[in-house]
């Protein structure tokens, strides 16, 4: 069989380990948690206030905070960028 096979073949058996709770070599990556209650507070906006400013659902946003859901992808850039330098952010979205 060819290497690409033999390597997949691995890959496989040590997720099907992984996913039934057994010793393997597979890598988990966890996302580090984002308390987003703490970056809103740092911009010292109201919930409505912040969904209306960077687009955001009140609902998702409430989500967030009581920590029912995650944000995830372009939200999570967002809300990370928002904590960094929420200043520069807010300026540049209110235009």
């Amino acid at each position: 069989m060819s290497k690409a096979f033999e390597e997949i073949n691995l890959g496989l058996g040590d997720a099907i380990k992984h996913a039934n709770g057994e010793k393997s070599n597979a890598v988990v990556h966890e996302p580090e948690t984002i308390d987003v209650r703490a970056i809103r507070n740092k911009t010292g906006m109201s919930q409505q206030r912040f969904c209306a400013t960077f687009g955001i659902s009140l609902g998702t946003l409430r989500h967030w905070e009581q920590g029912l859901r995650s944000p995830r992808g372009p939200a999570r850039v967002l809300l990370k960028v928002v904590d960094n330098d929420p200043k520069a952010v807010i300026r540049v979205v209110n235009g």
